[in-house]
C-alpha cells in the first residue's frame, strides 16, 4: 500500500479531474454504453490485448481510469481477470451499477494502492489523457511497479499536438481536467525512460478523431 498524500500540483488536476467525473458520471455513462460495439478497430485491439494477456498465463489486470467499466466488462467477457479502478468515487457508483459482480475501487494512477508486480497486464484506455506532461513520467513509474517482470501495459490516447480546454455544457471549461493529446512517438519515449519495451503503436482513425495506441511490456 501507498500512504501520504499527493503534492500541491499533483492533488490540483486530480481534484479537479475527479470533480468533472463526479459531476458527469451518469450522462457519460449514457453516451459511451455502445461505444465499443460502433468501434471495430477498438474492438480488434482488445482482442489482441486479452490474447497476449492469456498467452503469457492470464493473471489479473488492472483498467485504470475505467469509467462507467464497459472496457473492464468486455476483457471479462474476452476471459481475462479484469477490473476496474477510476479516481472518481461517483464513476465507481456508476460501475458497480451498470456491472454487478465485477470489481471495482476508488484510485489514482499516480499512487495506486496494489503490490509490487501484482498485476499480469494494465489498461490504461484515454485515461492519460487528463495527467500534465510534467506528471506523466510518475505515472509510468508507478504502472512499471505494479506490473510483474514481462507485464503489458496497454495505453490509449488522442493523437495531436494543441490540447485545448474540455467545454462544460454551460460554456465554460474545466481548468485541468481536459484532453491531452499527444505524439505517439512522445508517448514511445516516455514508455522507454520508463523501462517498457513498446512493441506496437498503431493509430485508429475515426470520423472525429485520430486515436493512438501503444502496447509495451515491462
Amino acid at each position: 500500500m501507498r500512504t501520504g498524500r499527493e503534492d500541491p500540483e499533483a492533488e490540483r488536476w486530480l481534484a479537479d479531474t475527479r470533480a468533472s467525473y463526479d459531476a458527469d458520471a451518469t450522462s457519460y455513462a449514457d453516451e459511451t454504453r455502445t461505444l465499443l460495439a460502433e468501434l471495430p478497430a477498438e474492438q480488434d485491439v482488445m482482442e489482441l490485448f486479452a490474447e497476449r494477456v492469456l498467452a503469457h498465463g492470464g493473471g489479473p489486470v488492472a483498467d485504470v481510469g475505467c469509467g462507467p467499466g464497459r472496457i473492464t466488462a468486455h476483457l471479462r467477457h474476452l476471459g481475462v481477470d479484469a477490473f476496474g479502478i477510476d479516481l472518481s468515487p461517483r464513476m465507481v457508483e456508476v460501475a458497480r451499477g451498470e456491472h454487478p459482480g465485477l470489481r471495482f475501487e476508488v484510485g489514482s494512477m499516480t499512487r495506486l494502492d496494489l503490490a509490487d508486480g501484482e498485476l499480469a497486464a494494465l489498461l490504461a484506455w484515454y485515461s492519460i489523457i487528463h495527467v500534465p506532461d510534467d506528471a506523466i513520467g510518475r505515472v509510468l513509474a508507478v504502472f512499471h511497479r505494479v506490473l510483474r517482470p514481462g507485464g503489458l501495459l496497454l495505453l490509449g490516447f488522442h493523437v495531436g499536438d494543441a490540447t485545448p480546454p474540455k467545454p462544460r455544457e454551460n460554456g465554460e471549461s474545466w481548468p485541468e481536467s481536459y484532453v491531452r493529446r499527444r505524439r505517439p512517438s512522445q508517448m514511445a519515449a516516455w514508455l522507454d525512460e520508463a523501462g517498457f519495451t513498446v512493441e506496437t503503436h498503431p493509430t485508429l482513425t475515426s470520423a472525429a478523431r485520430t486515436l493512438g495506441v501503444l502496447l509495451a511490456r515491462r
